[in-house]
């Protein structure tokens, strides 16, 4: 199976996505962030658009569900807090699956940045899309969920294979990276971090990342390993390390 992503700034630091599977030609947008940088993205494609897949209801995620739907007639696809702003025309939660053409996504139940919050999985391509759950080198706020119940999703989509293709929905990492350096030292980081300063200087996307990479240097899932937390569960420990970027200026 093949499946198509054209990735595209919008907003301040938002990415708009357009995929398309390859095989039967249906297509779909990852979240409606901005209606007018999505409806341009297909027209530069040359697509029309059958879905709308939301991961949240956040209105940077979900806000141009019905100008993008009055568009095109694109089937909405989200998980039900979506209806908090926008009508959904099928909701989905964790295991659930939604076929484009050929190409099937699974759907993960991801809360803690909100709580009906899902990520898409394509595992024949090895693609997810996440949302504000996993960044490069970060994780979303919580917004809705506990500590405890971020950590259980990050941990899930850790478990994907590392080869794992990850969209996520915000170009933060220069940021996180600046971040990431106050709590890990470590000679990985430090390389990552001074490739990322370069390709922002040079105007180039960090998005998208892979489940390896975020492994091996995203404090996020490292945090048990970052803070010394005998006899404690792991959410903890990743607690204290969120709470510490919440207060970080840098």
């Amino acid at each position: 199976m093949t499946l198509t992503v054209r990735q595209f700034p919008c907003l301040s630091d938002n990415y708009g996505f357009v995929i398309r599977d390859e095989a039967s030609g249906k297509t779909a947008c990852i979240d409606t962030p901005d209606a007018d940088a999505v409806l341009a993205a297909l027209k530069e494609a040359g697509w029309g658009l059958d879905f709308i897949l939301n991961t949240h209801w956040h209105p940077d995620h979900a806000g141009g569900n019905a100008a993008i739907k009055a568009a095109t007639g694109a089937t909405i696809v989200g998980p039900a807090e979506v209806t908090r702003i926008a009508p959904l025309d099928r909701t989905v939660a964790d295991g659930d699956v939604v076929d484009l053409g050929e190409t099937r996504f699974q759907v993960i139940g991801c809360g803690g940045h909100t709580l009906g919050h899902i990520t898409y999985y394509d595992a024949a391509d090895r693609i997810a899309f996440v949302g504000d759950t996993l960044f490069a080198l970060g994780c979303g706020r919580l917004f809705e969920g506990t500590a405890e119940q971020m950590w259980t999703s990050l941990q899930r989509l850790a478990a994907l294979p590392d080869d794992t293709t990850v969209y996520c929905a915000h170009e933060y990492t220069a940021s996180n990276a600046r971040f990431a350096l106050t709590v890990d030292p470590g000679p990985a980081l430090r390389a990552r971090s001074e490739a990322i300063f370069a390709a922002r200087q040079r105007g180039e996307p960090t998005v998208p990342t892979s489940i390896g990479l975020e492994k091996a240097t995203n404090p996020f899932l490292r945090a048990p390993a970052l803070v010394r937390h005998p006899g404690r569960p792991d959410y903890e420990a990743f607690a204290e390390v969120r709470a510490a970027k919440d207060s970080f200026r840098g």
